[in-house]
């Protein structure tokens, strides 16, 4: 089977993984960068060009996302088309974007009754003080509405601080989002790897002395925890109201159990394997070439 990987880089950690799992596995894995990609459109024959090459990609039978936040208006458009062409993907372009604006999450979410850190959006200097009173605060967390890796997020300890801090970001035209500070979560959070209808593992992520945000990337530490059921009913639930089916869910714990934080439909997997020592590459592979077999019309079907 032809895999077509959706990355920017083929050094990354995960999608060098996903090279060598594929051809393990005997597949051919073809490492597009979605920026390269330029699409054509005309009465039923969408097509993918790439680079400045003047001819049309061969046949793909799988694409698997890697979809970072700076290019996904693009990307998605790229993953869009791959879908218009009749090709499986695993995850697609409308999931790929609920999951990437956090209101929009956070408002499916709640509407299907799971539960998150209390959110407020406000747009008025005045709406302020209400607004902080409504999520229990401060301290609150402030966050953009699209941001990874802990960047755009903000602890804001007095109403003060907030006020400021809303002030620059708004003058600046950004959405933030005022959030619950779970201060029995003193800095961990659980990250869950969703894959399909299960949860194949999770890590307990620690952040560094001094910081609040358990994120890797962060220097935050982490260590493999086995969920109890309420937690991973949770990650699962969040994942399908999304409509993903690969994702790394955040989920915080507190008083009232499991509070899904955020959910990420490119998970990056490296601190998983090591803690883990799973093959965390061959388990999402072998998901989405079982999808593609059930909903694809490719070349592997004459193999």
């Amino acid at each position: 089977m032809r895999i077509a990987l959706l990355s920017r880089k083929r050094t990354l950690y995960t999608t060098r993984r996903f090279i060598e799992t594929a051809r393990t596995m005997g597949h051919e894995p073809v490492v597009l960068d979605p920026m390269k990609c330029f699409l054509v459109l005309a009465r039923r024959t969408p097509q993918i060009y790439y680079g400045a090459a003047d001819r049309p990609l061969p046949p793909m039978d799988l694409v698997v996302p890697r979809i970072g936040a700076s290019v996904t208006e693009h990307g998605l458009a790229v993953v869009n088309q791959f879908d218009m062409m009749g090709i499986p993907i695993v995850n697609n372009s409308q999931p790929i974007a609920r999951s990437r604006d956090k209101l929009r999450c956070f408002q499916l979410l709640t509407r299907k009754d799971i539960n998150i850190p209390r959110t407020v959006m406000a747009r008025d200097p005045h709406q302020i003080p209400a607004a902080l009173e409504a999520v229990g605060g401060p301290p609150v967390v402030l966050k953009l509405i699209r941001g990874t890796q802990g960047i755009g997020v903000i602890l804001a300890e007095t109403e003060q601080a907030v006020q400021s801090v809303m002030d620059t970001l708004w003058s600046l035209g950004q959405t933030i989002l005022i959030q619950e500070f779970i201060s029995e979560s003193e800095g961990k959070d659980i990250r869950a790897l969703v894959v399909g209808n299960r949860v194949v593992t999770a890590m307990r992520r620690q952040a560094r002395f001094g910081e609040f945000r358990s994120n890797l990337h962060r220097g935050g530490g982490a260590a493999v925890v086995d969920l109890d059921e309420n937690y991973r009913k949770a990650a699962i639930q969040a994942t399908h109201v999304m409509g993903l089916q690969v994702a790394g869910v955040d989920l915080l714990e507190s008083h009232e159990g499991p509070k899904v934080m955020e959910i990420n439909s490119s998970p990056g997997f490296e601190g998983l394997e090591k803690a883990t020592r799973l093959d965390i590459a061959q388990i999402i592979l072998e998901y989405a070439v079982r999808y593609a077999r059930r909903h694809g019309r490719g070349s592997w079907r004459k193999n």
